[in-house]
């Protein structure tokens, strides 16, 4: 039995789709990955799957109880961690874990075992007294993961979870999901952080409501771009890539901080000959190109090109 199964769940909001007919499903001990822009539907659909949101049409059962007839149920099966932290920064650390320890139902023997393990993977221990409102980003995040699974549900769902934090604490987060995978947890993760994909066993892209792709991260890279991407370093990115938009070469083009990402269209010319003629026609732009292989990010960009 899957942990998870959604089945053509749908949410409108007055004439606005926030999600529209999307049907996966999710294996135990898995961790998922559910992508997207901001404004995609991801809060929405976990909302929905944690049996906080009803929806306007389908369903899903989650643990094997269904989101319409036990929410009730669903709710008590799962730990949840909200897109903001859900601690409460005027108790001490103790004191949180001990709060979301009694809203769980554990008895003083379960909590004290468990206050140990949550003080342990949040980097606490000796710390109990500690404000939680005082404690580095990180930190704090981890602390609020270990209460949203305290009761050992056999499913999580992260809302966001990373958001806001620096990539050495993103890294080391990750760290502790893929400890809770190997517990037989399922984790369900919504992120807009694509290159966080790559920790996932399998990802959904989503897209103003709708499924674009799934698959295992390789899997995606591999199927929707079938060519390297030409990485291009040049002194004006912007002014370089208006250039290049307007001129014979063709293919998709996008910005990546500093940097221009370009896919050249299948079928037309090889990169080596591309690769010549973009140094031959901008050297004024001191350009300097490498092959790359393709990345989530430029998967989710290709996709909405082709779409839109």
């Amino acid at each position: 039995m899957s942990a998870i199964e959604v089945i053509k769940l749908t949410k409108k909001f007055g004439d606005f789709i926030s999600v529209d007919d999307v049907s996966f499903s999710i294996a135990q001990g898995e961790i998922f990955g559910f992508l997207g822009a901001n404004g995609a539907g991801k809060s929405t659909t976990i909302k929905m799957l944690c049996g906080l949101l009803e929806p306007t049409s389908g369903d899903a059962r989650v643990g094997g109880y269904s989101i319409i007839s036990d929410p009730e149920k669903v709710k008590a099966n799962i730990g949840y961690m909200s897109q903001k932290f859900s601690l409460y920064n005027d108790l001490s650390v103790e004191e949180n874990i001990n709060f979301f320890g009694g809203v769980y139902g554990l008895n003083k023997k379960e909590l004290d075992e468990r206050k140990k393990w949550a003080m342990q993977v949040s980097f606490l221990e000796g710390k109990e007294k500690t404000l939680t409102g005082s404690l580095p980003g990180g930190i704090k995040q981890r602390l609020a993961l270990a209460t949203a699974v305290i009761h050992r549900p056999g499913i999580v769902f992260l809302d966001e979870p990373t958001s806001g934090v620096d990539p050495i604490s993103r890294r080391a987060f990750w760290e502790l999901i893929n400890s809770l995978s190997e517990e037989g947890i399922t984790v369900f993760v919504t992120t807009h952080y694509l290159e966080e994909a790559e920790y996932c066993a399998n990802i959904i892209l989503i897209n103003a409501g709708k499924i674009i792709a799934e698959g295992t991260p390789t899997a995606l890279k591999q199927n929707y771009i079938k060519s390297k991407v030409l990485e291009i370093e040049a002194k004006d990115s912007i002014e370089l890539m208006s250039l290049i938009e307007s001129s014979q070469l063709k293919g998709e083009i996008s910005i990546f901080g500093e940097k221009i990402h370009f896919i050249p269209e299948s079928n037309t010319v090889s990169s080596n000959e591309t690769i010549a003629w973009l140094r031959s026609t901008y050297k004024e732009y001191d350009l300097k190109i490498t092959e790359i292989v393709p990345s989530l990010e430029d998967v989710f960009i290709h996709l909405i090109e082709k779409k839109y």
